[in-house]
Parts: C-alpha cells; structure tokens; sequence
C-alpha cells in the first residue's frame, strides 16, 4: 500500500485540511499526483506540536484537480478507515471550537 507523508504545520492548515463530514473522519492532502476514487492509501501525519507521526489507512474520497475553478489547490480527500491511533479524535481536540468556525476549507 502506498504510503503518503503529511506534516501540518500549524491548526489553520489543520483547519483547512480536516474533512469532518466524513464518516470517520478524513484529510485533504496537497499533491499533484493523479489518483483514482476509492484508492486505498496509508497516511502518515505529524499534526501541529506532535512528538510522533499517526498512521491512518484510508481511501480516497475527493479529488481536487490540477486547475479547478475554486482555486484551491489540487489534491485528494481521503476518508480514513483504519484509525488505531485515534487521529480524527486528536484532529478534533486541537481544533476544538474552530470546527464551528464558518471559515472556508480546501474542500467545502
């Protein structure tokens, strides 16, 4: 399986990454590699002050293309599936009142 690194700097790349709409939860991730729907992936994320990096698997669940017209840059969505470190828990708490935030996101 491939694995994707992912190190976000600071909660409102976080913010604008996070995909909460999602069943369990899910990233946007910034690449210029074309990827079909439904691909699985293993994720390796460092959120904003971690020590260590969380390993997620997912599948990919938005795709941003190269040029779209909502000048957000291209991408994929992945919805996480395998979450034994408890990631979309962790996303959540350092984001805390920011998830109510009506503040656009690279997917919404």
């Amino acid at each position: 399986m491939q694995e994707l690194l992912v190190d976000i700097d600071d909660l409102d790349e976080l913010y604008r990454c996070y995909m909460p709409y999602l069943k369990n939860g899910g990233l946007f991730v910034r690449t210029n590699m074309r990827y079909e729907m439904g691909h699985s992936l293993a994720l390796k994320v460092t959120l904003p002050d971690a020590l260590e990096d969380d390993v997620v698997t997912g599948k990919v669940a938005w795709i941003t293309p190269q040029g779209a017209q909502s000048s957000n840059p291209p991408g994929i969505g992945i919805s996480f599936i395998d979450d034994k470190t408890n990631l979309n828990a962790k996303i959540e708490k350092l984001l805390g009142t920011m998830l109510n935030s009506g503040n656009p996101t690279y997917t919404m």
